[in-house]
């Protein structure tokens, strides 16, 4: 039995840290709506579990690798959240962080300069600031 699942299983993309977090996802998201009324959550851990076995047994490994990538991308972003935060932290005794009105862009100016004008390195905008 052992040598026809490995048979079977050969030529298929198998299980990676994406499908891995989405059972768990899944069976936690099934656990708690046993609490809660309604069948939306366990609709919701139920299309996990699918889409992650979907994804093991998959024969298709460039679009399953792609997807992978991109989960895998997500998480060094998210990881790099507290770092980031830990960072402005430290920084807040003596500089101001401000962002960009128009693009959204982070700028670290120092403090204690009164009223300053503030040049975007981005887009070039120019805008006043309290220090």
């Amino acid at each position: 039995m052992r040598e026809k699942f490995a048979r079977w299983m050969y030529g298929r993309y198998g299980v990676d840290r994406l499908s891995k977090h989405l059972v768990t996802a899944g069976l936690i998201i099934s656990l708690i709506s046993m609490f809660i009324p309604g069948g939306f959550l366990y609709l919701l851990g139920l299309g996990m579990f699918i889409y992650a076995y979907y994804r093991m047994f998959s024969k298709n490994h460039q679009k399953r690798y792609a997807e992978s990538m991109g989960y895998e991308r997500l998480l060094q972003r998210v990881k790099r959240i507290p770092d980031r935060i830990k960072q402005e932290l430290q920084q807040r005794k003596d500089y101001r962080i401000f962002r960009c009105p128009s693009c959204r862009q982070r700028i670290r100016v120092p403090k204690g300069r009164g009223m300053i004008e503030i040049r975007c390195q981005k887009c070039q905008n120019v805008f006043r600031k309290r220090s």
